[in-house]
């Protein structure tokens, strides 16, 4: 996957992107949660995110301190080590890696704490959030990170405006 060509891409279609989830907020469709979650998972069935881990070399996940503490346990250290080792606070107060890419990365893209990963990283592009249309501005950012968050905006377009 060539990643500097999807930045490019996604750039370019951004505004109509933006245009796009800006009318899905003024008039949600009916079912456009059942809507949102069917292209979600038929992106997922064409996306192998083992491949890509943009997302991961180039942006940080929020930890909350349920994460802090369910990491730090996980890693068998006392919460404030970890803190003081891998993360930093942000100008908005948030707790952000200090570093990236991220410090779990592995060399194959796998994630060295998949299992007790911070609440962010699980969600991940966000694209099967109920009521998407309340983070169009999040959308926007991660279809420019992700090639699965910019396939679903492309597909969902498609799809509700075939519906018209």
């Amino acid at each position: 996957m060539d990643l500097e060509l999807h930045k490019i891409q996604a750039l370019q279609k951004q505004k109509e992107h933006q245009k796009f989830l800006a009318q899905l907020k003024k008039k949600p469709p009916k079912n456009l949660d059942v809507t949102v979650q069917n292209i979600h998972d038929e992106v997922f069935e064409n996306i192998n995110c083992l491949k890509c881990a943009n997302c991961c070399k180039t942006t940080g996940p929020l930890f909350t301190e349920k994460d802090i503490e369910r990491i730090s346990k996980g890693l068998k250290m006392k919460a404030v080590d970890f803190e003081n080792r891998f993360l930093r606070t942000d100008e908005d107060q948030d707790k952000v890696l200090n570093s990236l890419p991220c410090w779990f990365l592995n060399e194959d893209n796998t994630c060295s704490i998949y299992e007790i990963r911070p609440k962010a990283c699980r969600e991940f592009p966000h694209t099967n959030r109920k009521k998407i249309y309340q983070i169009n501005h999040l959308t926007i950012q991660n279809t420019v990170i992700c090639p699965a968050a910019f396939s679903f905006v492309e597909k969902m377009s498609l799809h509700l405006q075939h519906k018209k």
